[in-house]
């Protein structure tokens, strides 16, 4: 059995019966008390946050988890369809394990999916991915010395703040773990 010197991030657990992925941890001693971890976990079917405190030694059950390489095909309902890069089997994976980084896909992207037995239970877009902008507000000429911020609407509808010299049919690159805009691309 695993202690909690075992613990990373992105591990799953088993905690209370639920499946969970754990977010951040951070060990603690304390003055003249003992040792503990401090760590936050997600829910992985109802994606609420948990936060416990460990003892340092504490048994803890992880979970082995396997992830595959998929390619996102196109979405389909409330469903993204995605294809095996290996097998060319095509499977259905709820846009909801997606979270926050559905709003990037573009057809063709590789996706992590991670699972327990049959069931996908986590996926992870690119960290980076590079979209054209469609719409923003034009820039105001040679107000780009400050750290202003404009809306912009991308190809794939993803609404994200960029600065002022950013134009319609600009290729960015975006952080997709933040939802922030990196680097204007050539």
């Amino acid at each position: 059995m695993a202690s909690t010197s075992d613990l990373s991030r992105g591990a799953f657990l088993r905690y209370n019966g639920e499946l969970v992925q754990v977010l951040e941890y951070e060990h603690r001693t304390p003055g003249n008390l003992r040792a503990f971890y401090q760590v936050k976990m997600r829910n992985v079917r109802s994606g609420k946050l948990v936060e416990n405190r460990f003892r340092a030694g504490e048994a803890l059950d992880f979970v082995r988890v396997e992830t595959k390489e998929y390619q996102f095909l196109y979405r389909e309902g409330d469903n993204f369809v995605l294809m095996d890069t290996e097998t060319y089997d095509q499977i259905y994976v709820d846009a909801v394990i997606f979270g926050d980084t559905a709003q990037f896909l573009k057809e063709s992207m590789n996706v992590t999916i991670s699972f327990d037995g049959e069931t996908p239970i986590y996926a992870e877009a690119p960290s980076f991915v590079e979209l054209e902008v469609t719409y923003t507000e034009p820039g105001i000429q040679g107000d780009t010395a400050t750290k202003t911020l404009k809306p912009a609407t991308l190809e794939t509808g993803a609404q994200i703040k960029v600065p002022l010299f950013v134009n319609i049919g600009d290729k960015i690159r975006v952080d997709t773990r933040t939802s922030e805009y990196m680097e204007r691309v050539k």
